[in-house]
């Protein structure tokens, strides 16, 4: 497999910072990525990798006016933790990061914005540059008792803060038909409630599970009923095909999808394609599409800025819990291969019908409530 392409962006137009060289980045970013292509990665993933030591290669540069090879020193590492992860200071939250290092950064396109980033994104960081050194088989800075109390400390600093990971809201029953209701009768509309159902109702689909569905996989089998044939997966990545390969559509996702198909005169190739001015079907979708589609229809049923393509997924998952679908069904259509990614949804939805959650209101209905003037 030959080495991915990496792409640098132009040199850094400040005189306050040194401009990087594209040939740094070689050692690191096109090596490791080679390594992770070579072990079967998705290409989202590939691309969130070359993304993350694209940052680290350009921040060292900067910072160390130097080129980044591994191993990194344990040094480093803290350093751009603190460089990156905000502290408490008597004038508010800080961190270490020179202003013009930032706004270099900003200004080479390393970065959206100037500011400390989420804590997500610093975490993938560190991982990334984890798995680097794990790939090249060299002493791992990130296995130091320094850098993984600093890691832990921080993590507990954010929580006390009120920091969590931003998880995007599920589109249960209830969100998914009020984005259905914005799907009018044009073929947009159309398409996107095909698009929407097919994903939700077959399992909860990944965006590039759903773009993956062709005339070739996904075939009538009786009214009202389709059948989508997953090959290719998060967690099928040499798509062998399983029992639980069939995913499928039925009912008012068959008949949307139906609809669609009879719409946009397709017959072959991909399912979901992009349309043009003038109701013109084109190319297929990419999978970033699908989140667009999903914040669209989101934002023109009046819903918060929360939901994005995975609340599909997780949306499927809670109602699934919430209806008392068994998880054995539940993991047969999601393709989970581990029921402990699904039983956080599972509890949730147990809590939510928690009679000890409310013993209070019961006891007040058959008038076991106390008095308020008991003390």
């Amino acid at each position: 497999m030959p080495p991915p392409t990496v792409i640098v962006p132009q040199p850094l137009p400040t005189s306050e910072v040194a401009t990087l060289d594209p040939a740094v980045l070689a050692p690191l970013a096109a090596g490791a990525a080679e390594a992770l292509l070579a072990e079967g990665e998705s290409p989202h993933t590939v691309r969130s990798y070359q993304t993350a030591l694209r940052y680290w290669a350009a921040w060292y540069w900067l910072r160390y006016g130097q080129p980044i090879a591994l191993p990194l020193q344990v040094a480093s590492v803290q350093q751009f933790l603190v460089d990156h992860m905000e502290r408490k200071t008597r004038a508010g939250l800080a961190c270490e990061l020179p202003p013009a290092l930032d706004q270099a950064l900003v200004a080479g396109g390393f970065k959206a914005q100037p500011g400390p980033p989420a804590l997500a994104t610093i975490l993938h960081r560190v991982s990334v540059l984890s798995k680097a050194h794990q790939l090249q088989r060299v002493a791992n800075p990130m296995q130091d008792a320094h850098v993984r109390e600093l890691l832990a400390k921080a993590r507990r600093a954010y929580a006390r803060r009120g920091v969590t990971q931003d998880k995007k809201a599920a589109l249960t029953i209830e969100p998914l038909q009020a984005l259905l209701a914005t799907c009018d009768d044009s073929l947009r509309g159309v398409r996107d409630r095909a698009l929407l159902l097919f994903a939700w109702a077959s399992g909860g689909r990944r965006r590039s599970e759903v773009t993956d569905a062709t005339f070739e996989n996904t075939r009538k089998v009786g009214p009202r009923a389709y059948s989508f044939t997953l090959l290719r997966s998060k967690t099928n990545q040499a798509g062998q095909l399983r029992p639980d390969s069939e995913k499928p559509i039925l009912e008012e996702a068959a008949d949307a999808l139906e609809a669609w198909i009879r719409r946009s005169g397709l017959t072959q190739g991909a399912i979901f394609r992009r349309i043009r001015r003038g109701e013109t079907i084109g190319e297929p979708l990419a999978p970033a599409a699908v989140r667009d589609i999903v914040k669209a229809r989101a934002a023109l049923a009046g819903l918060p800025d929360t939901y994005a393509a995975h609340s599909l997924r997780s949306g499927f998952v809670t109602e699934a819990a919430r209806q008392n679908v068994p998880l054995a069904e539940t993991m047969a259509l999601t393709g989970h291969r581990s029921p402990a990614a699904l039983m956080g949804y599972f509890r949730a939805a147990e809590s939510a019908r928690s009679a000890g959650a409310r013993m209070f209101t019961s006891a007040a209905e058959i008038g076991l409530a106390p008095d308020s003037h008991d003390t």
